[in-house]
């Protein structure tokens, strides 16, 4: 619905409050929320908006309405609501033999509808309604009203019908595999964005699902030779700024990108190689040719060189901006991922030093917190001691402490043990249990029967080896499950590093991944490909271990958390 500001004008208004005429059946309410006029709508200030203005065509009238009141008010409308919604339930559901629970149900909620309605009186407070019309195009209530037909006549149905068992199963596979697509359209927007060239970014058609990669060949270039040398290990490629007498030339470097920009002299013989140029087409004489663009001039026109049909090449073409358009083919741009590992700093070695942190955190804090966790989790099961139940209520009691609570004081105790800029902060507290995964693996210890730990102990095991050999190997669901939240929660980690690391060597993927996110945002084709590298091992962990992550969610309740 469209609105108007105070001086009547067509605008946006923010937190308006028209003041309505009493005299005429309405009253001073507040219109709160952003309200987007429209070219062509017009209202009067303090007037509810009944409909659009200066918008042709017909429609179906939905009324549409709003209650303006108090708490008190709203309180008892609800328990009404509660109240009237269990005597329905109740004559709409089969006879039962003395089934007057819903009478006791009904009565509480008439009884709260009474003592908000009393309070509704004491302390006081207009209630209005605001009411207003929108129009909904025929074809959209009509496709709207047979929705609704097919929905419920399915339902009936499904319900009559002796196969419906099958065809609700049905029903329910082909439900689970649309959330599926659903859910899993992200993921895929983020592969098929790694492989898109810059030019499908931003499409004038819209998104673009089908990448396509602009068809290139090789041209050795005489007046702008490309020169190959090899600078801090890596081959490295550039124009030639300066040829010096000896025969030496001064390279600016164009490749690996992490070394864009930089000038080394290189040494002779120098060696030439082609550079990959477009293929573009465009129109001669009538005629649709073929070339490759030798040059790109400073207007945005083009220099073509022409080889297809036969009779032109060779020929020389300066194209004005626009005439020769690249070739472009449906195909993948598997360069954007070795491109994305080139624009890392020389440091990185190509993401393997952020690799490399990042596996000694996983596995580190893997261990530490399975190891950590239930060996204490066992001690407050099974081993009974003086105010066993009262340390337990209060490990219990810090999961309640915010993590910015102890932000502080973590950073002052690493940075006096002189652990910053180094990857201890990061995985030595793993090895000092965490309170849920405690609780998690007391709850699976006490439900194994005390009689193996009694064999165990008669047998000469001392507790820790029955801890290790008897107790621990029952809980293969819960081992899992804890294991793999935390390969996640380390591999994703980003305050911690954030916190506690400087140097750009010791950062984790996670850490990376958002600093390429800030120095490579305007180009989504590379970091959507650095991101997609990103998760491919926490991928390949959840597939070869979901079925003991599904068997160990089901079994300890962890699938919110």
């Amino acid at each position: 619905m469209a609105a108007c500001g105070p001086s009547g004008r067509n605008g946006a208004a923010i937190g308006v409050r028209p003041t309505l005429d009493r005299s005429q059946g309405r009253s001073e309410s507040r219109w709160l929320g952003r309200l987007a006029s429209e070219e062509g709508s017009s209202c009067s200030q303090g007037e509810w908006p009944r409909r659009r203005e200066g918008r042709s065509g017909g429609g179906v009238p939905i009324p549409i309405f709003w209650i303006v009141a108090p708490w008190t008010a709203w309180g008892a409308l609800a328990c009404a609501a509660a109240a009237i919604g269990t005597a329905l339930r109740h004559f709409a559901s089969p006879p039962s033999q003395d089934d007057r629970s819903w009478i006791r149900v009904a009565l509480f909620w008439t009884l709260g509808a009474a003592l908000f309605g009393v309070l509704h009186v004491v302390v006081g407070g207009p209630v209005e309604l605001l009411r207003g019309v929108a129009q909904i195009p025929w074809i959209a209530a009509v496709g709207i009203l047979i929705l609704l037909v097919g929905a419920t006549s399915s339902m009936v149905w499904f319900q009559r019908h002796p196969a419906a068992k099958t065809l609700k199963l049905g029903a329910q596979h082909l439900a689970l595999a649309v959330g599926s697509v659903v859910f899993g359209l992200p993921f895929v927007w983020l592969l098929l964005t790694s492989f898109k060239e810059d030019v499908d970014m931003a499409s004038p058609e819209g998104l673009v699902w089908i990448p396509k990669v602009t068809q290139t060949v090789p041209y050795y270039d005489p007046e702008r030779p490309l020169v190959e040398t090899q600078l801090e290990g890596f081959t490295a490629r550039g124009d030639i700024l300066q040829r010096n007498p000896d025969g030496s030339a001064v390279i600016d470097i164009a490749e690996p990108y992490m070394l864009k920009g930089r000038t080394v002299t290189a040494q002779p013989p120098l060696r030439i190689v082609a550079r990959k140029v477009p293929l573009a087409h465009l129109t001669l004489d009538g005629r649709k040719a073929r070339g490759r663009v030798v040059q790109e001039l400073d207007d945005g026109g083009r220099l073509v060189e022409v080889f297809d049909p036969p009779e032109m090449k060779g020929r020389l073409v300066q194209a004005r901006p626009g005439e020769a358009p690249d070739i472009r083919q449906p195909g993948l741009r598997w360069q954007n991922y070795w491109e994305a590992l080139q624009y890392l700093p020389p440091e990185a070695n190509l993401g393997l030093a952020y690799l490399n942190n990042t596996l000694i955190l996983v596995v580190l804090s893997v261990i530490g917190t399975l190891l950590s966790s239930s060996l204490v989790a066992y001690g407050f099961a099974r081993i009974p001691f003086p105010g066993r139940e009262t340390l337990f209520l209060v490990l219990l009691g810090t999961m309640m402490l915010p993590a910015a609570v102890t932000m502080l004081p973590n950073f002052l105790i690493f940075r006096w043990l002189g652990w910053v800029d180094t990857l201890m902060p990061l995985w030595v507290p793993a090895f000092f249990a965490s309170a849920f995964n405690v609780f998690l693996f007391r709850q699976f210890f006490l439900g194994i029967p005390k009689e193996l730990e009694d064999a165990a102990t008669l047998d000469g095991c001392n507790p820790l080896r029955t801890y290790w050999q008897v107790m621990l190997p029952q809980l293969k669901p819960a081992v899992a499950v804890v294991a793999i939240w935390t390969f996640m929660g380390a591999w994703n980690n980003f305050m911690g590093p954030l916190i506690f690391i400087n140097s750009s060597e010791k950062m984790p993927i996670a850490y990376a991944v958002q600093l390429y996110q800030a120095d490579r945002a305007a180009e989504p084709g590379l970091l959507m490909a650095f991101a997609t590298m990103s998760i491919v091992p926490v991928l390949a962990v959840f597939f070869f271990a979901q079925k003991y992550f599904i068997e160990g969610v089901s079994l300890s309740g962890l699938g919110g958390r």
